[in-house]
């Protein structure tokens, strides 16, 4: 495992089914943690938790479509850990409706918001910080809906535009050591699709046929991915670069190409 000892790593999302994989990865690397998510108690059990594990960490409660607030909690966190090294931006989440009929003016923006805006607040309140020194990485969590259309719009329009934004920092802040990445994650295995399970259990058995590994991602399948991209040891010249962790999804349609061939894939 790439240790991260010397290291301090902001997580947002860090309560949710990946972003609690994430935390899990670096702090068993070495890493010092800031974890940030609206629930400023669940926040601070989590880090008391860590702490007893031995691992230093701060909380950073904030909702990050405010960008006052996301950046006045994440400067108190890093004053108690030192200032941030890697920004993984992990939090989002679909609020809008499934397809463009049932989105409404309110759900888009929500979503923009939350997963592209939120974003956006969290590396202004580290950017800085990191020209000053020299060195950064900042490693976003888009998904495969910012590539091809798979219901939920508004979530997906977001998840393109953090693809976007990924490449323009990039670009702009390269010349000051400055790395960032992006993943697409396919479907992964957390709990939030627990509604969805209620009303059908069956329903990761069903997705696997579109997947050519067979099988839905794991939260940490996510972390490890993470964690190489946020390494300068192990991707110290990749920067720009879209990842997808998808298990096959988005390189071509099995299904559909058994069906157009009439033969088995």
């Amino acid at each position: 495992m790439t240790r991260f000892a010397d290291q301090t790593v902001l997580v947002t999302g860090a309560l949710g089914g990946i972003g609690g994989a994430i935390v899990d990865h670096f702090a068993a690397a070495g890493a010092t943690l800031i974890l940030s998510d609206r629930d400023a108690a669940a926040l601070e059990a989590r880090v008391a938790a860590l702490a007893g594990a031995g691992t230093k960490a701060a909380a950073a409660p904030a909702d990050l479509r405010d960008a006052g607030a996301t950046r006045v909690a994440i400067e108190a966190a890093a004053a108690r850990t030192g200032p941030v090294d890697i920004v993984v931006n992990n939090a989002g989440g679909g609020n809008g409706g499934g397809s463009l009929a049932t989105t409404t003016a309110e759900t888009w923006a929500g979503d923009v918001e939350l997963n592209l805006n939120g974003a956006y607040h969290v590396v202004a309140a580290v950017i800085d910080g990191m020209k000053d020194r020299r060195r950064g990485s900042i490693v976003n969590i888009s998904s495969v809906n910012g590539l091809q259309a798979l219901g939920h719009p508004a979530y997906s329009a977001a998840k393109a535009g953090l693809i976007s934004y990924t490449r323009a920092l990039a670009v702009e802040y390269g010349p000051f050591g400055i790395r960032a990445n992006v993943i697409c994650p396919g479907t992964v295995r957390t709990p939030i699709w627990q509604a969805r399970i209620d009303r059908k259990p069956e329903i990761f058995d069903s997705l696997r046929k579109w997947y050519p590994l067979q099988r839905v991602a794991e939260p940490s399948d996510i972390a490890k991915a993470v964690a190489f991209l946020a390494s300068d040891e192990l991707a110290g010249f990749i920067t720009g670069a879209m990842l997808p962790v998808d298990g096959g999804l988005t390189a071509g349609n099995r299904v559909m190409a058994g069906e157009l061939t009439l033969e088995e894939f």
